[in-house]
């Protein structure tokens, strides 16, 4: 009797125990997929009918930039280069000058009197002359091949945020290259004339800034003797009208 109603309550909870499992899967919850489709698929299971997905971020990945050995999908465009002139293997990036055309005090022997400018055009130096044996000395950039050219002058005249006319002989050489200049242009960060402008003597030599400070230590110009913008202003301010520039 006992072995008949304990079997009884065997088999009443196997059939118990299918039909719970039955009941659980009757409803059966929506399946989510997170829609971002660059994120692992997400499947969520809920009985609340309002799922919210989960969404993840998209991982960002950063790439180490190791000299040439960077990727290449990363690694950045070559900036213009200008050969140095004190090196002329090594390529000057483009925005960046030198140390030694940083202006700085040396020493500087010479029979000119105090206030004098001299160009030395060949290691692309100017100096004026200080009391001493001294001389303030900044890195210029000088004429190219066919525009060198030496002699004695006076400042004769001074200019702020001069205006450019280039000459007839310089529009004609360009436009044959297809480069065409202006008939005028108005100082200016754009004007080749940059900040400040000395001119020499009657000529149309002149010392003056420039928009293109990467090509100062070189050998670039129709003729002028240029400076870095925050050079020629400090030059500027030292130069009066009169006084004396030798180019060697």
């Amino acid at each position: 009797m006992m072995k008949s109603v304990l079997l009884a309550a065997a088999l009443l909870g196997v059939f118990s125990t299918a039909a719970l499992g039955d009941d659980r899967y009757v409803s059966r919850p929506p399946v989510v997929l997170s829609p971002d489709l660059a994120a692992p698929w997400i499947m969520q299971l809920s009985g609340s009918g309002n799922v919210r997905p989960v969404v993840y971020q998209r991982p960002v990945i950063v790439q180490q930039q190791r000299g040439l050995f960077a990727p290449r999908a990363v690694r950045r465009a070559p900036a213009a280069q200008q050969v140095s002139a004190i090196n002329p293997g090594v390529p000057v990036i483009r925005g960046q000058i030198e140390p030694q055309f940083l202006p700085q005090m040396v020493d500087y022997q010479t029979k000119e009197a105090p206030g004098t400018i001299v160009i030395d055009t060949n290691n692309r130096f100017l100096y004026l002359v200080m009391a001493n044996g001294k001389a303030r000395r900044y890195g210029v950039g000088v004429g190219k091949p066919g525009f060198e050219w030496a002699g004695v002058h006076k400042v004769t005249r001074k200019s702020e945020w001069p205006d450019w006319t280039p000459p007839s002989e310089m529009i004609s050489r360009e436009a044959a290259k297809g480069h065409y200049l202006p008939a005028r242009m108005d100082g200016g960060p754009e004007n080749p004339l940059g900040a400040r402008a000395m001119y020499l003597g009657s000529t149309l030599y002149r010392i003056h800034g420039t928009n293109a400070p990467w090509t100062i230590g070189s050998a670039v110009s129709s003729g002028c003797i240029r400076l870095r913008n925050e050079d020629v202003v400090d030059l500027y301010e030292r130069v009066k009208v009169g006084t004396r520039v030798i180019v060697i």
